[in-house]
């Protein structure tokens, strides 16, 4: 039988554990955690995210400040904003949300966060510890670290004599994801748009992450049989059996048929996609332990 991973029950198991954190935390160095989400603009997909993300900081017990900017607002503005929380000491996590309008520059905004408030992990500082296996000091990308979570549930924390594949590479989740593969023991390949035989070379993988932004174009005879398959990505295709102009999630693996074939498989929408909150809330908990001179909560 298949287990299909229930990425909302795992990802409540996540708040839980931030909660009791947030709360020891509180009562033993009187540090109440900090989460400051910036949102510029009014694309609504953006507010939609941000308004769950400042929702669940609360329900976590953390003090969750929001500042909304207009779509106007300069790149000065905007890093004197991101200067001024680098300054605040009531704030351990400071969240820019993605993507800025057009006339905005990211990478200098996400490069000015200080490292150890960069609680989306993007900064270099955190990418260099990342590679070099520092995992004690820095902070993960919260998408990998969460579909990390899934594949420590299956595994445990060892995954020596194991092969991963990881199709996509980029800085916001394939590198980050086959570094934490690799500081587990396991045997990475990263593989991608230009690598021969894509299929023979999944074929081959005992974890298969997929995450290339391609509707189903993992399919079932590219599974390893009895493998663990993490399906990242989120497509929206047409699906004219809801009615005319209707869509559905899929995610980048053929569901339904590489769900007889592997052993663990994560669903989408359901799988990958609450855990990105829930540790944007883990690695806000584990800033704020840091800075109180106190040892973080594992995840």
């Amino acid at each position: 039988m298949t287990t299909v991973i229930d990425g909302k029950q795992v990802a409540a198991s996540v708040i839980e554990t931030v909660k009791a954190a947030t709360s020891a935390l509180d009562k033993q160095s009187g540090v109440k955690t900090g989460l400051a989400v910036v949102i510029v603009g009014d694309d609504p997909a953006s507010h939609a995210y941000v308004n769950s993300k400042s929702k669940m900081a609360k329900e976590c017990g953390f003090k969750s400040v929001q500042h909304t900017l207009s779509g106007d607002t300069t790149q000065e503005e905007l890093s004197a904003l991101v200067n001024s929380l680098n300054q605040d000491p009531s704030i351990h996590g400071i969240l820019v949300q993605l993507p800025l309008p057009k006339h905005l520059k990211s990478e200098p905004i996400i490069q000015s966060i200080l490292p150890e408030k960069d609680v989306d992990g993007l900064h270099v500082v955190n990418a260099g510890k990342l590679a070099t296996g520092d995992l004690e000091t820095g902070l993960v990308s919260c998408t990998p670290a969460g579909a990390m979570v899934f594949v420590r549930r299956t595994h445990g924390e060892d995954l020596s004599g194991l092969n991963a594949v990881v199709i996509g590479r980029s800085n916001l989740f394939g590198k980050p994801m086959a570094q934490l593969l690799l500081n587990a023991n396991a045997t990475v390949t990263i593989a991608h748009s230009r690598t021969k035989d894509l299929p023979a070379v999944c074929r081959n993988a005992d974890i298969l992450v997929a995450a290339v932004g391609r509707p189903e174009m993992v399919k079932s005879d590219w599974v390893k049989p009895g493998a663990t398959v993490i399906d990242v990505g989120i497509n929206r295709v047409p699906a004219p059996e809801k009615g005319e102009g209707k869509t559905r999630l899929v995610g980048d693996v053929a569901f339904d048929d590489a769900a007889k074939i592997a052993s663990v498989i994560t669903p989408v929408p359901g799988g990958v996609g609450p855990m990105t909150i829930a540790m944007l809330m883990a690695n806000t908990v584990i800033a704020a332990h840091r800075t109180a001179g106190q040892t973080p909560p594992k995840f």
